[in-house]
């Protein structure tokens, strides 16, 4: 096998699309549901002293939180593989969607820490974690709460 480097030149791919799913408000009130849940157990997990826990719990928080603001404001949610489709659509989910997706791409820098990583989470970090899900939750009750 030679290990010659080549002379190859790279291509850059055309950007694919963002890959969406509808929904439906009932669902983006199940979406609101397991936010709530997810909150809940991170901060449940951040007062017993379990900050990889608190930390994934926050990341799939502030995740659900987004798919309510999307699903409300545009009728989808995202369903790419890659987290920075999801802050696109929310970023075009109207002012809102913008603050939620500031918290979120923190929120989502943090997960394969959390979840992949043999590393500890620092009690700073994870409860930073867990205060920008609880905002995410709180913007996204409020959405939901004004679709009428």
């Amino acid at each position: 096998m030679n290990c010659e480097p080549t002379n190859r030149r790279l291509i850059t791919l055309p950007k694919q699309p963002p890959r969406t799913r509808p929904v439906t408000i009932a669902q983006a009130k199940q979406y609101l549901g397991k936010a709530e849940e997810f909150l809940a157990s991170a901060k449940d997990d951040l007062a017993q002293g379990r900050m990889i826990a608190a930390t994934s719990s926050a990341v799939h928080a502030g995740i659900n939180a987004g798919d309510v603001v999307t699903a409300v404001r545009s009728g989808q949610r995202s369903a790419g593989d890659a987290h920075s489709q999801a802050m696109e659509l929310l970023r075009a989910s109207g002012p809102d969607g913008v603050v939620l997706a500031k918290d979120l791409r923190r929120l989502v820098a943090l997960k394969p820490k959390a979840e992949y990583d043999p590393s500890d989470i620092a009690l700073g970090t994870a409860r930073q974690a867990v205060e920008a899900a609880d905002r995410c939750v709180r913007i996204a009750r409020r959405v939901f709460a004004s679709r009428r």
